[in-house]
Order: structure tokens, then C-alpha cells, then sequence
């Protein structure tokens, strides 16, 4: 996110600064709490997860952090947090990593200026909610490899670049979006903001389809580049049953071009 190739290009950076603050983590407990076991009250948010090594990723939202600009945080800090938060400190020890992070937002205004490309981090920076970030950096490379294969091979045109720009940069709106969401939904602790949260989960809940569109637009799964009702730019597994058969997986892992039919057809095309 802090690029010296985007700033040496001149390449803008615009968004919206830090205003919320949360805190992570990977530590021991003598004392965990219930597998899946997090809260969420007037004074923050504490979420528990496991994650790999025999560690506990203790993580949330923190309102009485109000930004000082330090990013450090000590074992001592985070048992006060969960304390205050969780109501114990659950025997924290032996940390692995500790980190404070804020919900800065940008995406930078060109993917591409002359010969220089942004790709991942360099392009956009988000809070972490959902993990959203790495599928969003993986789909920049994939989106561009194979475009710098075929200038730099004289297949295509100098020009094919540009479409780099125009179909990843939107995708990276849509995350900085909806990442905003989420801080304000993660950030409700008041007893209005609960009550949204509430009504939000009921209707997730109840509405299948509403629960779909969320977690896959939380995924980053959702991409696609052509034209709606078009199967030009949509994601491969959607495209019909054959291509779950375990050939096609075959077929396209080293990124060569795959042909598709609509009767069922899957053929490499090098």
C-alpha cells in the first residue's frame, strides 16, 4: 500500500483515511473460550478463531483506540482488550503476532501509466474484513499475466493493457465499498447499531438468496467482465456441469486457453 513505484509514477492514490482502529492477535490461551465463541457489546468487538501452529487469532474492534498512529501492540495491551471486551484475559501468552490496523480506503486512479502496472496491494488498500484483499490481488495477476504473455509474445497489441485498467479497477471499488460496509456494521455497538445488525441477520437469514449475493460478493467471487446474460467474463464453474467433471481442471491449471461449448465440449486449445 505505501508503493514507491505508484509514487515515483505519479500515479494518485485517492480515499478516505483511517477513523476506526482494530487489533489482532495469533497468541496461546491457557483459558480459550468455546470454538467459535466471539461478542460484540458497547465496548467493542472480540472475535476468536483458531489458525494454524496451535495458535488463537484473538481479533476485533476496539472504540477506545482512537489512532495515535502506533501500530505496535503489546501481549499486556490485548489482555487488557479482551478483558474489557470478553470479560477475561483467558491466559494470553507466547505471542506469535500483534498487530493494530485501521480501515484506510484507496484505490489508485490509473492501473496502468505507460509501462508501469499496479497490481495487488500497490493498488488498492481496504480493512481486512472478510480476507476479501488476497482474492482481490490474485485476480489482478491472473488478469494481467496472460495480457503481458501476449504483448511481450506479438500476439496482441500494446493496447490489450488498457483493458487491464478498465476491468480490475471497478472490482477494486467494489471491494473498497463494501469493506466500508462492513466497518460500519463491525463498528454498531451503540444499541441503535445493534438493533441493525439484528434486523441485517434476521433478513440474512431468512432470504436465501440475499444470503448468497452477501458471501459471494464477500468472497470475491462475484467477478465477471462482460455484459450481463453474457457468458463472455464470468467465472468457469458457472458455465455449466461439464466443466466439474475434474478434466477441465486438468486442462486449464497451466493458464493455456480452454474451449468451451454449450453441449458439454471441453478441449484445450494449445
Amino acid at each position: 500500500a505505501g508503493s514507491t513505484v505508484r509514487r515515483s509514477a505519479g500515479i494518485d492514490f485517492p480515499g478516505t483515511d483511517a477513523d476506526t482502529y482494530a487489533y489482532l492477535g495469533d497468541v496461546r490461551a491457557d483459558a480459550p473460550p468455546a470454538p467459535g465463541w466471539g461478542v460484540q457489546n458497547e465496548k467493542g468487538a472480540l472475535i476468536v478463531a483458531p489458525v494454524p501452529g496451535g495458535l488463537l487469532r484473538f481479533t476485533g474492534y476496539d472504540p477506545e483506540d482512537r489512532g495515535s498512529g502506533r501500530r505496535e501492540l503489546t501481549l499486556d495491551e490485548l489482555r487488557e482488550i479482551t478483558g474489557r471486551i470478553g470479560g477475561a484475559d483467558f491466559g494470553l501468552r507466547d505471542p506469535a503476532w500483534l498487530s493494530r490496523f485501521g480501515n484506510a480506503t484507496r484505490v489508485a486512479a490509473q492501473y496502468r501509466k505507460g509501462r508501469v502496472l499496479l497490481a495487488g496491494d500497490a493498488a488498492h488498500m481496504h480493512f481486512p474484513a472478510g480476507g476479501v484483499g488476497l482474492n482481490l490481488g490474485l485476480q489482478d495477476a491472473m488478469n494481467l499475466g496472460w495480457k503481458l504473455a501476449g504483448v511481450i509474445r506479438g500476439r496482441s497489441g500494446d493496447d490489450l493493457l488498457d483493458t487491464y485498467h478498465d476491468e480490475r479497477r471497478p472490482w477494486a471499488e467494489d471491494v473498497a465499498e463494501h469493506t466500508l460496509a462492513q466497518t460500519a456494521l463491525i463498528t454498531a455497538t451503540s444499541p441503535t447499531g445493534q438493533a441493525l445488525r439484528h434486523l441485517l441477520g434476521n433478513l440474512i437469514e431468512r432470504l436465501p438468496d440475499l444470503s448468497l449475493v452477501l458471501a459471494r460478493r464477500l468472497a470475491g467471487l462475484d467477478v465477471r467482465y462482460g455484459r450481463p446474460g453474457e457468458l463472455t467474463g464470468s467465472r468457469v464453474a458457472e458455465t455449466g456441469g461439464a466443466l466439474l467433471d475434474g478434466r477441465p481442471a486438468e486442462l486449464v491449471v497451466d493458464g493455456r486457453p480452454v474451449m468451451v461449448r454449450p453441449d458439454g465440449y471441453v478441449g484445450s486449445l494449445l
